[in-house]
Formats: C-alpha cells, structure tokens, sequence
C-alpha cells in the first residue's frame, strides 16, 4: 500500500459509515416506519418492533421479547398490554414454567405484521435515482457487509 493508504481508507469508510447513518435517520425511512404502524393499526413504532418480532408458530416469553428489542421488561410490558388489547396478541403460561407468561400472535396480529412488511418491504423511493448497474452494486455490497465470517 502506499504511504497515507490506511489514513484514506479511514476516511472513506467514516464517509460512507455517516452517509449510511444519514440515510438510515432520514425524515423519510422515519416516516416509513410511522406509516407501518398506522398500516398495522398500532400506536407507535415501539410496538410495531415487537410485533414484527414475534414469530407466530414459536411463542416467545416476556423476557425473551424484552432481550430482542433491547429494552426494560416493564416496556414490554407496556407494549404487550397494547397489542394484547388490540387483539394481535395473547399472553399464555409457559408449560414447562408456569410463572412465566409467553406472547404468542394471533390470526389478527398475523395480519397486522403482513400489512407493515408491505409498508416495509416497498423500495424507498431513494433507490429509483440509481440505474439497474447501480442497483446490483448496492445489492453485491450490501450482501457483503451483511455475509457472517465463516
């Protein structure tokens, strides 16, 4: 490598690391998100990332909720209290422990995570200023960056 190669390419990845990040805390993809609550009919994005996080064959304890999405386990609370009174969602004993209390979807909670992923899942109108060359780039990168090391 040439002498100052290391310093560039610090450089360069801080830069594409802030465009990324600016993108990523744009006003628009916020919006995305509001605009896939209000499609799931629930009341923030909070709860949106719990439901969405759930997997309707494979019930999920309070705790284990609460580890996914990072957070105290009295929000969950909260949250479940919500989607519970929405109907997408059921609080179940444990089997195997009945102390604690499982979160398993619903058939409306099912529909309600189906209507978000179209929201969701919509290419960002951003994407249609790159041309289809541009567009496998990103894809090939992407995939890259997301590749787990074996």
């Amino acid at each position: 490598m040439a002498p100052g190669a290391p310093k560039e390419r610090d450089e360069l990845a801080r830069t594409a690391w802030e465009l990324t990040r600016r993108w990523f805390s744009s006003e628009s993809l916020h919006a995305r998100l509001g605009d896939a609550a209000s499609a799931a009919g629930v009341p923030h994005p909070g709860s949106l990332k719990a439901l969405a996080g759930l997997d309707a064959e494979r019930p999920q304890s309070m705790r284990a909720l609460a580890a996914s999405m990072s957070c105290d386990a009295s929000y969950v609370t909260s949250i479940v209290d919500t989607l519970e009174a929405l109907g997408y969602v059921e609080r179940r004993p444990c089997p195997e422990d009945r102390r604690v209390k499982l979160v398993q979807v619903t058939a409306e909670g099912r529909c309600a995570q189906d209507r978000a992923a179209e929201v969701i899942t919509a290419p960002p109108e951003e994407l249609s200023r790159l041309d289809d060359d541009e567009l496998r780039h990103l894809v090939a990168l992407l995939a890259k960056l997301l590749a787990r090391e074996t």
